[in-house]
């Protein structure tokens, strides 16, 4: 095991943001072990299960009457449905309802095709060629081809694409001329007839298969006003969206509810559910699972939830890993975060421990590496940062932050303030920002809160007004996915301003070549770099826990893709 140690790295690096929509629980006046060494001792996590329902026949007469429709909790998304085009997650799970990729990951994060029936990679990783499936259609009933797969990827590079998917990752020949200059064409990309694309790359890159096999757009409805250099327009269609999944869009009613209907164009069959409901409305999701107006719901993974779970008869219950985790993130464009020694600290200074073991019961797991251990990207390795408040406070000392006679730290007349964002109705987080307030008091920093809705918190991490937020990642079907954003490169706005130019040249290795071990290699010596000049604050792997009315089937949960592959399964059957 690497034995953690402060490195002092000659980089000019950048800050801290962050906001917590975790819980916790428990007494924050509780004492606790502060000894270093003591602090690594893994807790007991509790391993994967599902259990059945014990009387599915208990099942509230609201869920019972509901009929051949299936209902789902969610938070409030953004309103943006046009995949590629949100910056919500919540969007992103209203997205995937609707639009499948050409390939997609299965529960186990190996690639397997969906609207592609096969794929073919040349032997030098530079060819991709993607076979599609016989007949597709997407859900207005229009043919989808080749050629709507070619301009989605046209549009990803075009120079007005104001999202997040980066893929001039991939590296497609012609697609910097593309976005950078004056060429009407990405000319790597070759649509050889309507069933068959090929694209040729300027160099390998481990990403490419998933990426340029994403979800698809229709040319027809989404590129009849394309310009290139102008996609203002595409707000237009945000609420009204056509893919090609097992259910359409019917209705959004903000704060209520997201409405799909079973596609009859879908390519695996119309799916027995004839109505899927998002339900977004406020209030406790784990009320509204219990009296029936949800179907299916996520809770947060403890032994308490679990023990309600399981005393309702009619619940089965998936407890399973998941791929995303949790951290608190610099706002790298404040001053008083360029050291890395102050941002060392800050990870010293917080006892992450006592919060995981308070919050989770044994149901989440302290974060030592920027990918959970789900992935072949892990290693146990790299040590986490222990709790070390007397090493927090010598580094405080070294960058300059002395301690003033109120006990917060100055530094050229600025007291070391720092105000930590994070989401109304996050239940727990009063113990946790308790928690956090006496850990950093103890070295000198004074932590304020403050408390908003979800997209507000975004807008305002966007526009770099804040100190610290918290976020959980999405699921992470690759790890790249999570370790891209702390590139300099990055046009994402969560570690904007970080820049190290040794973590830019790792983080390239780790898509360099599509061998398994290699990559992995290469993340290994990535989370070493990060451990000295840290972006974040990691904070835990988080375990999933799910409840399934008994009157649903067909709900399979996984660590990668959530639910989306479940939906075009589930079935309501007769309870008995």
């Amino acid at each position: 095991m690497r034995k953690w140690k402060v490195a002092l790295p000659a980089v000019a690096i950048i800050g801290f943001l962050g906001a917590c929509n975790t819980e916790m629980t428990g007494d924050s006046n509780e004492e606790v072990n502060t000894d270093p060494e003591e602090q690594l001792v893994e807790a007991n996590v509790v391993e994967d299960k599902k259990v059945e329902a014990s009387d599915p026949t208990s099942s509230p007469e609201l869920a019972l009457n509901r009929g051949n429709t299936v209902v789902v909790g969610l938070q409030e998304p953004g309103g943006v449905f046009t995949p590629h085009f949100n910056t919500s997650g919540y969007d992103g799970n209203v997205q995937a309802v609707m639009f499948p990729p050409l390939i997609d990951i299965n529960e186990n994060g190996e690639p397997f095709g969906r609207l592609a029936e096969s794929w073919e990679v040349t032997d030098d990783e530079l060819t991709y060629t993607y076979t599609l499936r016989d007949e597709l259609k997407f859900d207005n009933g229009t043919d989808l081809t080749a050629n709507d797969v070619a301009f989605t990827v046209t549009l990803l590079y075009d120079p007005s694409y104001p999202g997040t998917t980066d893929i001039s990752e991939t590296n497609v020949v012609g697609g910097l001329d593309y976005k950078e200059g004056d060429a009407d064409e990405v000319s790597g990309i070759n649509v050889i007839d309507d069933q068959t694309i090929e694209f040729t790359l300027e160099e390998p890159n481990a990403r490419a298969l998933t990426m340029l096999g994403g979800v698809v757009l229709s040319e027809a409805y989404y590129g009849e006003n394309y310009e290139k250099g102008d996609l203002d327009y595409i707000s237009d269609f945000h609420l009204s969206p056509v893919g090609a999944g097992p259910f359409k869009f019917e209705e959004y009613n903000p704060g209520q509810e997201i409405r799909f209907e079973s596609n009859e164009h879908y390519y695996n069959g119309e799916p027995e559910v004839d109505r899927f409901i998002y339900r977004t409305t406020e209030g406790d999701s784990q009320q509204f699972f219990q009296t029936g107006e949800l179907d299916y719901s996520g809770f947060a993974a403890n032994q308490d939830n679990f023990d309600l779970i399981e005393s309702m008869g009619f619940a089965h219950i998936d407890l399973y890993t998941s791929s995303n985790y949790s951290y608190v993130a610099f706002n790298h464009e404040s001053e008083k975060f360029k050291d890395p020694n102050v941002r060392i600290a800050f990870n010293l200074g917080l006892d992450r421990q006592s919060y995981i073991d308070a919050r989770f019961q044994g149901f989440a797991q302290l974060a030592n590496v920027p990918v959970a251990p789900t992935s072949w990207a892990y290693t146990d390795e790299i040590e986490p940062f222990p709790y070390d408040p007397d090493e927090a406070k010598r580094l405080l000392d070294e960058a300059g932050w002395e301690e003033g006679s109120d006990g917060i730290r100055e530094k050229d007349g600025e007291k070391l303030t720092v105000y930590f964002f994070t989401t109304d109705g996050s239940g727990g987080n009063d113990v946790f920002v308790t928690l956090a307030q006496e850990n950093y008091k103890e070295i000198g920093v004074d932590f304020q809160i403050e408390q908003m809705d979800f997209n507000a918190l975004l807008s305002r991490v966007e526009n770099g007004d804040h100190d610290l937020v918290s976020f959980s990642t999405t699921m992470q079907p690759d790890p790249h996915i999570g370790i891209q954003t702390f590139h300099s490169g990055h046009t994402g706005n969560t570690f904007r301003g970080y820049e190290n130019e040794e973590v830019d040249v790792l983080i390239d290795a780790t898509v360099a070549v599509s061998d398994l071990e290699a990559r992995a290699a290469a993340y290994h010596e990535l989370y070493e770099k990060l451990q000295e000049d840290p972006p974040m604050i990691l904070l835990n792997y988080n375990k999933a826990l799910a409840a399934t009315n008994a009157r649903v089937d067909g709900f399979e949960p996984n660590g990668f893709r959530g639910i989306s592959l479940s939906l075009e399964h589930l079935n309501v059957n007769e309870v008995e």
